[in-house]
């Protein structure tokens, strides 16, 4: 069973998330901003990072590089999922080391054979 860590700052979405992946069998650690997903990085390690842009005290871009210049962590796999859709947007993301970027609103299916995808790496 996969363990997934979600990172986002609105509690509607991290539940959304949270339900889709609970039923399709993956174990769910929920974080309110980067800074609070970097605190549960440092006692655990899941299996794969879902992580906002735009969050308070510490956004998914400085999460990311944090994650990827970690060398304990720098392989774990790192999904941005932001309402930024714009082509830079996705190409700064990719640039900070995410190993895929999925704009809001998601597709169910898109989003978990992103996950399956990257944990099969």
């Amino acid at each position: 069973m996969s363990t997934i860590l979600v990172v986002d700052d609105s509690g509607m979405l991290r539940e959304m998330v949270s339900e889709l992946l609970k039923k399709s069998g993956m174990t769910v650690i929920l974080a309110n901003d980067g800074l609070e997903g970097k605190e549960q990085l440092e006692n655990m390690i899941p299996d794969l990072v879902i992580t906002d842009l735009i969050m308070p005290r510490m956004n998914g871009y400085e999460l990311c590089r944090w994650i990827k210049g970690n060398p304990k962590l720098q392989n774990l796999p790192v999904i941005m999922c932001s309402t930024k859709n714009e082509d830079f947007d996705r190409y700064w993301g990719m640039k900070q080391g995410a190993d895929a970027y999925i704009t809001k609103p998601f597709h169910p299916v898109e989003m978990l054979e992103t996950i399956k995808q990257l944990l099969r790496k």
